[in-house]
This record gives C-alpha cells, sequence and structure tokens, in this order.
C-alpha cells in the first residue's frame, strides 16, 4: 500500500507545479527587471557624458577629465564577466528567483546611491572612488540579469510559447533604453548650474519607483519547475562551471561568435550619435528621440518575431534579421550624411528597431535552449558577458576606421555587416531547438525517441559536477 505524501512534499509538489498564469508572471518580472537594470545602467552613460566631468573630475582640465569620466561607464564592462561567474554559480546552485532578486537589489542600491553621492568639491577623491565602486557594483548586477531572466521565463514557458515569453527579457532592456534617454532630456535643458548641483541625481533616485514595484513582483515567483524538479530530485550541480567547460565550450564559442550581432546598437547610439551630431551638425535632440522612438518600434517588434520564431524556429529567423542588419547598416549611414531628419527616423527604425529586433529579440531563447537546466544560468552569463566584453573593443577599431568626407562610414559599415554575416552563420551552424521540449534541451541523445535515465559517470567525474552529463557538446 503507498503512502501518502507528507505536507512538506505536497507543498514542494504545488509550487513546482506549472500555473496558466505563470509565463505571464515571469514575462512580466522579466520585463519590469530587465528595464530597471538597464534604465539604471544607461542614465549612467548619459550621466557620464554630461555631468560627471564637472561634479567628479573638477580639478582636470576638460579632455581628462572628460576621459576620467568615460571611464568610469567602462569599469562595469570588467566587472561584468567576473559578475557571470558569481551570479552563474549561484543561480543555477540557489536558483534562479533568489540571484535575480539580488541582482534586482543590488542595482537598485547602487543606482540609488549614485545620486546620493557627494561631489569632489565636498568630499574630494572620496567621490570618484565611490563612483567607482557604485559602478561596479552595477556591472556586477548587470551580468546576472538577462542571463537569469531569461533562464527563468523560459523554463517558466509552456511548450511551443518559449520565445514569445522568453523575449519579453529583451524588449525590457529596450524600454529601459527609452525611458534612460527621455530622462535625460529634460535633465540636459536645465541651467548648468542646476543640472550640476542637483539635477543629474534626479534620475537616479526615481529609479527606486519601479525597483520597488519590479522587486514585488519578483519576488512572487516561484522557482521554475524544471529547476525545482532538479533540487527535489538532488541534482544541483555543485560548481556549475566544471561542466559548463568540460562539456560546453563549443557552445560558447557559438554563442560569443553569433552575439557579434550587438554592434548593431553600438553603431546606433555611440557610432551612429557620434558622427551625427559632430561630423553632419544634427541637432543632439533630435538624434536622441529618433534612438528613442526607435526603441520604442523594438519593444513591440520583438515579441513579433519571437512569435514568429516560434513557428518557424530559431535559427531563420536570427540568421534573417543578422543578414537583414549587414544590409540596413549602411542605409543608416548613407540617411545621416543628408542631413535629412526624415529620412535618418526612417533608416534607424528600419534598422535598430524592426530589424535589430528579430536576433535581439531571439537571441535569449537561442542561447538558453543550447544549455542543461543544471548548467543553464552559468552558461548563459558567462558567455554572453565574454561576447559583451570583446564587443568593447569595437568602438575603438571603428574609430581607427573612420575616414573624412560623405563616404567617410563605408569602412565602418563594412565592419560591421561582416560581423552580422558571422552571426548569421554562427546561428545557422547548430541544431534547431525550437521542437525540442525543455527536459531533453543541452543533450542531444536525451530526445523524445530515446529517454532514458542519465548514465552514471565515473565517480571521479561526479564529485565535481555533482550529476551525470552526456560527453556530447550540444550546440
Amino acid at each position: 500500500m503507498s503512502r501518502a505524501p507528507d505536507s512538506a512534499t505536497q507543498r514542494v509538489q504545488e509550487r513546482s507545479r506549472p500555473h496558466e498564469h505563470t509565463p505571464r508572471r515571469a514575462a512580466l518580472a522579466a520585463f519590469l527587471g530587465s528595464m530597471v537594470e538597464y534604465y539604471d545602467f544607461f542614465i549612467y552613460g548619459s550621466a557620464s557624458a554630461l555631468v560627471f566631468s564637472h561634479v567628479f573630475f573638477p580639478d582636470a582640465d576638460p579632455a581628462a577629465a572628460t576621459l576620467a569620466s568615460l571611464s568610469t561607464f567602462a569599469v562595469a564592462y570588467i566587472a561584468r564577466p567576473v559578475g557571470a561567474f558569481f551570479v552563474g554559480h549561484f543561480g543555477d546552485r540557489i536558483g534562479r528567483k533568489r540571484v535575480l532578486v539580488f541582482c534586482l537589489t543590488l542595482m537598485g542600491v547602487s543606482t540609488f546611491a549614485i545620486g546620493c553621492l557627494p561631489s569632489y568639491d565636498t568630499a574630494g577623491v572620496a567621490a570618484p572612488v565611490l563612483l567607482v565602486v557604485c559602478r561596479i557594483a552595477q556591472g556586477l548586477s548587470a551580468a546576472g540579469e538577462q542571463s537569469g531572466a531569461s533562464s527563468m521565463t523560459l523554463e517558466h514557458s509552456p511548450e511551443g510559447h518559449r520565445a514569445f515569453w522568453t523575449s519579453f527579457t529583451l524588449s525590457g532592456t529596450q524600454a529601459g533604453l527609452v525611458v534612460a534617454t527621455l530622462a535625460f532630456l529634460p535633465i540636459a535643458a536645465l541651467d548648468k548650474e542646476a543640472m550640476y548641483a542637483w539635477g543629474w541625481r534626479v534620475p537616479f533616485w526615481a529609479s527606486a519607483i519601479v525597483v520597488a514595484f519590479a522587486y514585488w513582483v519578483r519576488s512572487r515567483l516561484t522557482e521554475p519547475p524544471e529547476f525545482a524538479k532538479l533540487q527535489r530530485d538532488e541534482e544541483v550541480v555543485k560548481v556549475p562551471l566544471v561542466p559548463f567547460v568540460r562539456y560546453y565550450w563549443r557552445s560558447f564559442l557559438r554563442i560569443v561568435v553569433c552575439h557579434l550581432f550587438a554592434v548593431v546598437s553600438t553603431a546606433v547610439t555611440v557610432f551612429g550619435l557620434s558622427y551625427a551630431t559632430e561630423t553632419w551638425s544634427v541637432p543632439e535632440s533630435r538624434m536622441l528621440l529618433v534612438i528613442a522612438v526607435a526603441n520604442v518600434v523594438a519593444v513591440v517588434a520583438i515579441p513579433l518575431w519571437a512569435r514568429l520564431a516560434d513557428r518557424v524556429g530559431r535559427r531563420p529567423v536570427f540568421a534573417l534579421g543578422a543578414v537583414g542588419c549587414a544590409v540596413c547598416v549602411p542605409t543608416f549611414f548613407a540617411a545621416i550624411v543628408t542631413q535629412n531628419i526624415w529620412l535618418i527616423v526612417a533608416a534607424t527604425v528600419l534598422m535598430s528597431g524592426v530589424v535589430y529586433s528579430a536576433p535581439n529579440g531571439i537571441a535569449p531563447t537561442l542561447y538558453a535552449e543550447m544549455f542543461d537546466a543544471r548548467v543553464r544560468y552559468t552558461g548563459m552569463a558567462v558567455s554572453t558577458q565574454f561576447a559583451n566584453l570583446a564587443l568593447g573593443f569595437t568602438p575603438t577599431i571603428a574609430a581607427a576606421l573612420m575616414g573624412t568626407g560623405s563616404a567617410g562610414w563605408v569602412p565602418v559599415a563594412a565592419l560591421i555587416a561582416g560581423l552580422c554575416l558571422l552571426s548569421a552563420m554562427a546561428a545557422c551552424a547548430g541544431r534547431e531547438t525550437a521542437r525540442i521540449p525543455l527536459e531533453h534541451l543541452g543533450n542531444p541523445e536525451r530526445t523524445p525517441a530515446t529517454i532514458h535515465p542519465p548514465v552514471k559517470e565515473t565517480s571521479a567525474c561526479k564529485s565535481h559536477t555533482g550529476a551525470s552529463w552526456s560527453s556530447t557538446d550540444p550546440t
């Protein structure tokens, strides 16, 4: 006679049982979390360009002050790969939800603290030191946001709709960029004295409101059923980095190359903004609004592309978007040369708002589906953050390639187009995962036709991983 499960077991089973509203809640939590994280991340970029050289480095000459200010912005990109190991490890060890709540809290506290920092005139050298500390905290937090939110939403999503629900992570990122851009428009309109004294602090303080709401939504989520099952069956990996390095190094390389398409975002927000305003005298306020409009379009376009990817597959939609970006890049720069704001709007919305949204919206699902649930957080975090670190050198290379005259942009466009084509080829190089059930992802041998309990490995291997693994790398 079978024994009825005790109340504790029943509670675990109820928490792990899929609920019809859970994908919506997970997607909303991912959207809000990413919006807050990247609003905070992006307003720092605006402040470092407009304000921080005067507030934290007033004794340096203007060029050196600007360089020092922008260097504090770059610190986060160095911190992000380090943070990826940390948040990825604990995300696969103790759960997605707890680490995501930590990331959100860390970003919220560090961003609010930046708004409270004393100026150099008040605290001396301690002011820029504290600024760098807060920026490092932002980088550590951002390292785990997209990877964790994507992993959690994917694992909460029903079959046949994983790309759609997971795409809201990137919709939130684009929304954060929109809000950050708009937040600094009225601040930039203040007189210099007011902007340097208190105006720049307002966007940092305002983030606390959305952080509180996002925290409430995220804290109400349960762990995904797939991860709850790992915990229940005691299959959680002790050191996720070990099996990631041993079995998923091809997936790591594939993601790094796939992620080259993300240079398009830099082409618009850095190259394009600078090229349009400094070389062709397009008003900065107009270019900021153009970028904001394109990202509003992206917020809507991303889930639509993702829905298509659920129907026809990840690879064709991702590759089509990456190739489309390669085609659109020359049009974008050529439109800037005309100085016609309507042509610039059309070219930017087409490239950044519509075409770029295809690979951008599919990437979270494409990357997450390369990994087993036991290393998914680690795999995504480490792979994407190292890819972002590699992309960090692109602005320097592009600046060296930029020529003069109306065709000076051609070498830069060629570089970006080439990277996008490489991205498309990397996406096509792996297997299609749209029709593979969630529990079979990460191992091509564990398909519905051949599902079987995992074969135990040697005790030496298990002592490192805490679970058994196939030797096949699922790229």
